[in-house]
């Protein structure tokens, strides 16, 4: 592996850091990944929106995704307390182009075409390594503390550190920098089951939410290869786990009992795993990097997971990043202002999807209803949905949309300020 020194540390292998460390190292920077598991491993959210598509053009791996078994997504649907669904949103009929089909790929897999791929583009991947801790002095990341899987540990300099750990957010949690959204502490439980029923055609490859009756819960179903479909019900963690007695078994099919279309849908499916659970808090942390360090993915800031943003979300901040960090190697300046410009561009797009999703939680609203009063804003909910908040600009169906539902404030530029 060389010295114990690199230009960049990367930590963890998921989808913002095996970006971030492909493209810095494809700048011809030193670049360490480290990755505390072992791929493949089981990782949820596998529903893509269409704008990776140009990441994954950038990264070269766009042609690997065409060739995969990995079902094709043309659209999104969404169904109502009433079981009703809506029309489907079809991407490709907003924008004619390749990039409006996407995929519903199996985490394991990707996520590990994705870490080849940064070590392809260059970078040292070094996986059953955990960073025990990020090292600084003063203010400035200089470093971390690993831990191998044979048990030994060594300090690794860098004069940038990438914290892209997800939820483990491992610098805003030791900075005190991360503040969770008290109005949208979810949680959900999941699994997948074999031979659900799909719709034909084009319509197969299409995610679902669907609502139970009381509109206290939803349901995600995403298909995926080998006639296998993702299943999960996410709802407030009060109202799904706290307030209830049961197994998370019990309760999920408690609430499949309140969503008759995910109920015929799986008539005749077999679960293949045991229920798994997980709280899906949104939060965010105060700045998208400081002196010496970056955070990306969910590392920086998590989104309820209702519109698949999270690996979209991951590779642009990912991407963003690198470009960042290799103009820092350029001007010598590593301070918080210089690897953080990014985010002036992209908090604005986050900030968009978080309007539709408290949108979306409001009971009393309706996305049919809005969009025959207002059918012009037509475009702009399908350019969120598909990914292209950072391609067009979303933000005038806000207005019409604050009043039938109260949206939040933005937070500043670089996150210091959630309001609601």
């Amino acid at each position: 592996m060389g010295s114990d020194s690199y230009d960049v540390i990367v930590i963890g292998g998921g989808p913002a850091g095996s970006t971030t460390a492909a493209l810095v190292a494809e700048y011809g920077h030193r670049v360490l990944l480290l990755e505390r598991e072992r791929f493949p491993r089981f990782q949820i959210g596998e529903s893509l929106m269409p704008g990776t598509y140009w990441s994954f053009k950038r990264l070269g791996v766009l042609e690997k995704l065409k060739k995969s078994a990995f079902v094709k997504k043309y659209s999104v649907q969404f169904f109502g307390a009433s079981g009703k669904g809506s029309a489907p949103f079809y991407f490709h009929r907003h924008d004619p182009h390749e990039s409006s089909v996407t995929w519903q790929v199996l985490r394991s897999e990707f996520d590990r075409m994705m870490l080849d791929n940064a070590r392809e583009k260059g970078a040292w991947v070094r996986q059953g390594a955990a960073v025990q801790e990020v090292l600084f002095d003063g203010k400035r990341a200089v470093g971390v503390r690993a831990k191998y899987s044979d048990g030994s540990t060594s300090d690794l300099a860098a004069r940038v550190i990438v914290d892209a750990t997800g939820r483990s957010a491992l610098i805003s949690r030791k900075l005190k920098i991360k503040t969770e959204e008290p109005t949208l502490r979810k949680a959900s439980l999941f699994t997948h089951f074999k031979s659900g029923s799909r719709d034909p055609g084009i319509d197969e490859g299409a995610t679902l939410i669907l609502h139970t009756r009381t509109k206290d819960a939803w349901f995600w179903y995403i298909p995926l290869a080998d006639d296998v479909v993702s299943v999960g019900v996410v709802g407030d963690i009060g109202y799904l786990l706290q307030k209830r007695a049961g197994t998370p078994q019990e309760i999920f099919e408690e609430e499949l009992d309140r969503c008759p279309p995910m109920l015929d849908r799986l008539r005749r499916a077999r679960q293949l795993f045991p229920m798994k659970v997980t709280s899906d808090f949104s939060y965010r942390a105060h700045s998208v990097s400081g002196d010496g360090w970056v955070l990306v993915g969910d590392a920086y800031g998590f989104l309820d997971p209702v519109y698949s943003s999270g690996v979209f979300l991951a590779l642009k901040s990912g991407e963003m990043a690198a470009d960042a960090i290799h103009e820092a190697f350029l001007n010598d300046d590593f301070s918080a202002k210089r690897l953080g410009k990014w985010g002036e561009e992209f908090i604005p797009g986050m900030e968009a999807v978080r309007k539709l999703v408290y949108a979306f939680y409001t009971k009393e609203f309706s996305f049919s209803r809005f969009l025959d009063a207002h059918p012009e804003c037509l475009d702009g909910i399908v350019d969120i949905l598909s990914g292209k908040i950072y391609i067009n600009d979303v933000t005038h169906i806000f207005g019409p949309m604050g009043r039938m539902c109260n949206l939040p404030e933005d937070a500043d530029h670089y996150g210091k300020a959630i309001k609601n």
